[in-house]
């Protein structure tokens, strides 16, 4: 039988594939594996030409040259090679995106970061005694003087520092929480399986929108070794609801002898009502209070990196420190850093100088002005259609629901484009820029774009688009 020339096309095509030694011997190859070492590009050789023998398989029509396999290739490798955690431009207008890294760092702790990362450094060395120190001191001065807090520690996050403080405090024994309290959060941080894990028994007192102190006490038996109060940090219960007062449980805890554990999740350490967030409780006051150890996050309302923070009595974080669980939990020096030259920030109340606090206070009016410039440039784009509203940014996804900020909200609509697909392009930039969809509308909002650099490269992805669709 006669082979179809259909066949004979695509066998005579393969054949004018070169081999994969043959294209890393010529210029351009060699000179990409000298920038990326040879093994990217063997691995990108291989999937280019591999890609190219299904392609004229499928159809042999295809084109093959030396220079447009050369072309892939080079763009396969690059792309491989470059970090796929990469910086991205937040124009949706939600501070602490979970999705999106939470709180961007200070300047000041980045450069701190920097310094200690890149030299030897006195982690866990006592300079004044000359033998082996703490690494908990760096942070714990800078919270006692902030906070008064008699000690502190780090760990990798607000998870882990309350199953490490219901291990250390209560394992085997009762924790008393309210039934309101039991929260879920993101990543699946559920307060009863942490509890669990940890080896507490967990006991509910009180109803999902109602429970009162003496719910408390009347659970309270020989086998209580912690009060729980949670901070319902990402869901509010209202209407018909009651909720015992932190002076009524520090009483009920100093009468039967036990401590009082609070976790605040969000880490607010300074008083955030004046700039439009009203249910956000401070450390410091929980502490002056009574409280003897609070929890939370570092990378939420505080500002800094991913840690978990423990604060508070001595005698119980003297406790902790001794869990064998504390050593894998622990955070290394480039978090103590970062969080260290971010309290230093609170300590000279430069607030300006921290992301987190710096987008928070910035005013409506600020906003709206910064709206005006960047909507004026974008509206003179050929296509596009700009306009101006009023809206809100959100405080956090997962950390501080239902706690927005008025903000100015540019909407963008293109003739021939959807919503959606100018979106996708946004992401696809370099760097990718993130904005959300509201009612077909693609909605900017400067509240969380950092610098007049990132709003110039808004412009030109807007550009660069506009370009490419002409």
């Amino acid at each position: 039988m006669d082979t179809p020339p259909e066949a004979d096309r695509i066998a005579t095509l393969l054949r004018r594939i070169p081999a994969v030694e043959a294209l890393l011997n010529r210029g351009p190859l060699q000179d990409l594996a000298r920038r990326l070492g040879r093994q990217q590009v063997v691995n990108a050789t291989r999937a280019v030409l591999e890609g190219l023998r299904q392609k004229v398989k499928e159809d042999s029509r295809t084109a093959i040259t030396l220079e447009s396999i050369e072309k892939k290739i080079l763009a396969v490798a690059e792309a491989a090679a470059e970090p796929s955690l990469r910086p991205v431009i937040n124009a949706t207008g939600v501070i602490l995106h979970t999705n999106l890294g939470r709180a961007p760092l200070a300047g000041e702790a980045l450069a701190h970061l920097n310094e200690i990362a890149t030299e030897y450094s006195n982690l866990e060395y006592d300079l004044e005694l000359g033998e082996r120190g703490k690494r908990d001191t760096h942070t714990a001065r800078l919270f006692s003087q902030l906070l008064g807090a008699e000690m502190t520690l780090v760990v990798n996050n607000n998870a882990a520092a309350v199953f490490l403080a219901l291990n250390t405090l209560a394992e085997g024994a009762e924790v008393i929480v309210s039934r309101g309290e039991l929260v879920e959060i993101g990543g699946s941080f559920r307060i009863p399986d942490i509890c669990a894990k940890s080896g507490a028994v967990l006991r509910e007192v009180g109803t999902t929108n109602r429970t009162r102190v003496a719910d408390y006490a009347a659970a309270i038996n020989e086998r209580t070794r912690l009060l729980l109060r949670v901070h319902p940090s990402n869901f509010r219960i209202t209407g018909f609801t009651e909720r015992p007062t932190l002076p009524e449980l520090v009483d009920l805890a100093r009468k039967h002898n036990l401590p009082l554990m609070e976790d605040l999740g969000s880490g607010c350490l300074v008083d955030l009502v004046p700039f439009g967030l009203c249910d956000e409780p401070v450390v410091g006051e929980s502490l002056k209070a009574g409280v003897n150890l609070v929890t939370f996050s570092g990378d939420k309302l505080l500002g800094g990196p991913q840690a978990g923070i423990l604060l508070g009595q001595r005698t119980l974080l003297d406790r902790i420190r001794k869990n064998p669980l504390f050593r894998a939990l622990r955070v290394d020096k480039l978090t103590i850093a970062a969080i260290e030259a971010t309290i230093a920030l609170y300590l000279r109340e430069d607030y300006a100088a921290i992301p987190t606090q710096r987008m928070i206070r910035a005013s409506v009016e600020e906003i709206a002005e910064r709206a005006r410039r960047l909507g004026e440039r974008l509206g003179a784009l050929e296509g596009f259609s700009i306009s101006l509203q009023d809206g809100e940014s959100a405080a956090g996804g997962g950390s501080t629901p239902g706690q927005s900020l008025p903000t100015r909200l540019i909407t963008v609509t293109h003739i021939t484009r959807t919503a959606q697909e100018l979106a996708n392009a946004l992401r696809k930039n370099r760097p990718p820029i993130i904005a959300r969809i509201e009612e077909g509308r693609l909605v900017l909002d400067l509240r969380t774009v950092l610098s007049r650099e990132q709003e110039e490269e808004i412009f030109k992805a807007f550009q660069r688009f506009s370009v490419n669709v002409a």
